[in-house]
């Protein structure tokens, strides 16, 4: 899951940057507005972590942007302005969260999968599409009951198909989702096609059937019924 941290104080930024790594997922981040701006309105995000007050601007006002855009990323304000006022003025704009610093990293991280889980799987924990079982909050794949022993990189590409079937998605936004800004630095795609040739044997070994469908020249679409 690629998530968008808008926060300007440095320290605290790069713990909570060091600690969402750690739990599994792709982490950018933006100090002010105008880089938050910038991001947010360029790349797609599973979350985006807004702090309200930001150098050259508001996070109220990137919450704004957002919603204008029609974006689909779940969107929880962290803040140290605890106020009703701005709480409720957030959540009208549509944010979906409120947390008011200071606050612990594990109930962020519970509130970034809840929201995930509430957006992309109606809530649920597990998630099931035919033969293959996810749980979320192991991070855990079975596939005919059995388990599939996937690294870090094919679980994210597995649960990324999944929240996206159905649908045809480039190898650029692939690429963007599972390695973030890094994903700038590569100088092709390969790299996506060996870790989904390794998903997809995994995946087969255990009986799955082959949902991956190569759209030449685009991507790929995880075709199910």
């Amino acid at each position: 899951m690629k998530i968008l941290l808008i926060e300007d104080e440095a320290e605290l930024r790069k713990t909570i940057k060091h600690y969402l790594h750690q739990e599994g997922y792709v982490v950018e981040s933006a100090a002010d507005f105008n880089k938050a701006s910038e991001k947010a309105g360029v790349y797609d995000y599973d979350c985006i972590l807004v702090d309200i007050t930001l150098p050259k601007g508001s996070g109220l006002d990137i919450v704004k942007q957002l919603k204008d855009k029609g974006s689909k990323a779940g969107i929880i304000i962290i803040s140290a302005k605890n106020s009703s006022t701005d709480k409720i003025k957030g959540l009208d704009l549509g944010a979906d969260d409120y947390l008011a610093k200071p606050f612990d990293l594990a109930e962020l991280n519970s509130r970034i999968k809840a929201l995930i889980r509430r957006r992309n799987f109606d809530g649920n924990k597990s998630i099931i599409v035919n033969e293959i079982e996810i749980s979320s909050e192991q991070r855990l794949v079975k596939v005919n009951g059995e388990s599939v022993n996937l690294t870090a990189k094919e679980y994210d590409l597995l649960l990324f198909f999944i929240s996206n079937k159905n649908r045809v998605v480039s190898k650029n936004t692939i690429a963007e989702h599972l390695w973030g800004d890094d994903s700038d630095q590569m100088d092709s795609h390969d790299f996506i096609y060996v870790h989904l040739r390794n998903l997809r044997k995994k995946l087969m070994e255990k009986g799955c059937a082959d949902y991956v469908q190569t759209i030449y020249g685009i991507g790929y679409n995880f075709k199910v019924n």
